[in-house]
């Protein structure tokens, strides 16, 4: 698993210089390019070479999406943050996720520019750019960093920056890179209101479980991989205790239209 997303890692830098790969269209507020299509055939080919009995879920191939979902399966998404790989920034991975009984039971999340490789272990813990990752640090509201994909906090983000007090910032690209960055320390907060799909946060989230960090809705509620595939929003932390804050802020916030 790990072998597949370093392999089509290196093919997502080596396409970057084709110019058609790197051509796309927005839909619903997502850059598709033609990479994306690429990364899903390679990375697909790899894990069905792994185990051919084991399904690939993607978000390249919407008939695999449909209807119940199987017991185990692949759950990939080839290309987190195509529109900053497309426009030449670093922030983008390519990222997959084995989902066995509902739950991710083992990530790996690539990140080509920086060679930078997560990887995580139901039960068995997390990795990051070749060092076991310890659990995190508690951090209390009014204190940490914040991250987010603007140059500086916008709409949510600016709301919680200001109320939770967080004493910096990070620009980071792609969603899943922001849950890497919080489970290695780099951040500690990160917050959505915005549509996310599962093929965003599984692999994240099994490396936030490992460290003691805390993945959730924006509405509090825990990312079931069952049902339908899309959310509204999510809460990334460090910190339990202060991602609970913030969906209670949320819901509040929701109740008084502030």
């Amino acid at each position: 698993m790990v072998q597949a997303v370093v392999e089509v890692g290196a093919l997502l830098r080596t396409w970057r210089g084709d110019a058609q790969a790197t051509r796309g269209v927005w839909e619903e507020g997502q850059f598709k390019a033609e990479a994306d299509a690429r990364a899903h055939d390679a990375l697909g080919r790899r894990l069905r070479g792994i185990a051919a009995d084991i399904p690939v879920l993607s978000e390249e191939d919407p008939d695999s999406l449909r209807g119940d979902r199987p017991a185990r399966y692949w759950l990939i998404d080839p290309i987190d943050g195509t529109a900053s790989y497309a426009h030449g920034y670093p922030g983008y991975v390519t990222q997959a996720a084995l989902v066995d009984d509902g739950r991710p039971l083992l990530a790996a999340i690539y990140a080509p520019e920086d060679g930078a490789l997560y990887t995580a272990a139901r039960g068995r813990g997390a990795a990051a750019r070749g060092r076991s990752l310890p659990r995190i640090p508690g951090i209390a509201p009014g204190a940490g960093v914040l991250t987010d994909n603007t140059p500086a906090p916008h709409g949510i983000a600016r709301e919680i920056y200001e109320h939770f007090g967080c004493t910096a910032y990070l620009e980071c690209g792609s969603i899943s890179l922001k849950l890497c960055r919080i489970a290695e320390g780099a951040a500690h907060l990160f917050v959505k209101d915005v549509p996310v799909r599962d093929w965003d946060v599984a692999a994240p989230q099994l490396l936030l479980e490992e460290t003691g960090g805390y993945l959730r809705r924006l509405d509090g509620t825990p990312f079931g991989y069952g049902g339908g595939f899309e959310h509204v929003g999510l809460i990334g932390a460090a910190d339990p205790a202060v991602g609970g804050d913030i969906a209670r802020w949320y819901a509040t916030r929701g109740a008084t239209g502030r």
